[in-house]
């Protein structure tokens, strides 16, 4: 495992202290490891979205009326599908 340094302002490390001490973290790098972790998820959320809003964009204009698109969301939801 790698191992960094990092310097942060005294109200930050108290913070974190706290949240350590809170219970929530074993200690200083998991809640670092934390941080990073959601901060990858959202990531990869954030890139997900992006690339469907390309594929929106890019199928055009439906023909469909908003009734019609909202049954066939629905009944992929209800089949388990993917949207």
């Amino acid at each position: 495992m790698a191992e960094i340094t990092i310097s942060i302002p005294d109200a930050m490390n108290a913070y974190v202290a706290d949240r350590v001490g809170s219970g929530q973290y074993d200690d200083a790098s998991e809640y670092f490891r934390e941080l990073v972790r959601r901060e990858q998820e959202q990531q990869e959320a954030e890139a997900k979205l992006r690339n469907r809003l390309a594929q929106s964009a890019a199928s055009g204009i439906s023909e469909l009326k908003v009734p019609d698109i909202m049954e066939r969301v629905e009944s992929e939801l209800r089949a388990g599908g993917k949207l």
